[in-house]
């Protein structure tokens, strides 16, 4: 089995179903008492948002890439950036490992198109859903996404910040999110991308008017894949 290497902390909340989905994709796939082998640096979020809300992604680069580079140092043979939205600096991350880097972006277009989704709705941070990074990584496998309108950006962002990255899971954000994927629906929509990693503490991709796709279970998934040499979590973007 090889050796995972999870950044994560940003938030804790989603780290800990990282950590709990890896594990249990190994156990159920080796059964008995198996479990994952692998390696968390789990940062200070605080310190990360701080350079989110500056614009300082440089900066953030270069603090996520000195802990990959530390994970595949103490013997990960892969590596995970356990968020979409830090997702914004993965090719800088990237330069400094080599090891791969599993990209969920990739991996979550992997599952799109394995499904025959087309045109889904992403749910995430202001930052995926507004930024060209996302989108246009997307496009590269033929994925056209849709975002909400402006008010329902901002209030899905607050969700995320505000409750979900704080451990608050709310039914009226629920009902929220769900009035925000049926308008969607409407416009076009054939799925919904779960796309920030603390969206599956609050929406079960099995129970919404489209199909939905959880970044954080299709990650982690990736990662033990390649962990347990099946073939997958190296797919070229």
């Amino acid at each position: 089995m090889k050796t995972i290497g999870l950044i994560g902390g940003m938030s804790f909340e989603s780290s800990a179903v990282y950590y709990r989905q890896v594990n249990e994709a190994v156990r159920a796939r080796l059964g008995g008492l198996a479990s994952a082998d692998v390696l968390m640096h789990s940062v200070n979020f605080e310190d990360i948002v701080a350079l989110q809300k500056a614009g300082r992604w440089d900066l953030a680069a270069k603090r996520l890439g000195d802990v990959a580079s530390g994970l595949e140092t103490a013997g990960a043979d892969c590596v995970l950036i356990c968020t979409n939205t830090m997702h914004m600096v993965a090719d800088e991350v990237e330069t400094r490992l080599n090891v791969p880097l599993i990209n969920i972006i990739d991996e979550t277009a992997h599952a799109l198109k394995a499904g025959g989704a087309r045109r889904p709705l992403l749910l995430a941070t202001r930052y995926t859903m507004e930024q060209p990074f996302y989108a246009e990584r997307m496009k590269r496998h033929g994925i056209e996404i849709m975002v909400p309108d402006a008010e329902d950006r901002t209030a899905t962002h607050t969700i995320i910040f505000d409750e979900l990255c704080a451990g608050r899971v709310l039914d009226p954000s629920r009902d929220q999110l769900l009035a925000i994927i049926e308008k969607a629906k409407a416009e076009g929509a054939d799925s919904v991308i779960l796309g920030c990693t603390e969206i599956c503490l609050i929406l079960d991709p099995a129970k919404l008017e489209l199909p939905g796709y959880d970044s954080t279970t299709i990650h982690a998934d990736a990662a033990v894949s390649f962990a347990l040499a099946e073939g997958h979590g190296m797919r070229a973007a």
